[in-house]
């Protein structure tokens, strides 16, 4: 049996902005529109739908296949309360990675995150052996790097 793959879908006001963060953020891609379209906005045209709906949705792909698509929703409330679940962001290396090596690559994404406009208003965690940032993306889900 094979394992079964998923899409992690996120409600949000801009999908299009969410998509171009997550897209950076995990240096994923936008999907090529379907044939024999060049662009979204030809096939959304050509499918009939209303340009007022154009950033409805979107989403960004693993361009090597092996992460979940991450879908973006438009949804008309805002965020009010903590992520019931996040994402984590592993560019330490893992515990075969000595600590002070682990802090210097978190600590150097972290930074790259800011610059694309991710917060961290909580800081750098350790504990028993961890190191990890808790982030919110540009509309305040959370997500950690570790």
């Amino acid at each position: 049996m094979t394992a079964t793959k998923v899409q992690v879908v996120f409600d949000c006001a801009d999908p299009a902005a969410q998509a171009a963060f997550w897209a950076e953020a995990l240096h994923y891609i936008v999907p090529a529109p379907p044939p024999p379209h060049a662009t979204w906005e030809d096939f959304l045209r050509a499918e009939g739908v209303p340009e007022e709906s154009w950033n409805d949705a979107n989403a960004v792909e693993d361009p090597d296949g092996a992460g979940p698509r991450l879908y973006f929703q438009k949804v008309p409330e805002g965020k009010v309360a903590k992520n019931r679940m996040h994402l984590d962001l592993n560019v330490g290396g893992g515990q075969s990675v000595p600590l002070e090596e682990r802090r210097r690559r978190v600590d150097a994404e972290v930074g790259r995150l800011k610059q694309l406009g991710a917060t961290d208003e909580r800081g750098a965690i350790e504990k028993r052996g961890e190191y990890w940032v808790r982030m919110n993306d540009p509309e305040g889900n959370e997500f950690c790097v570790q």
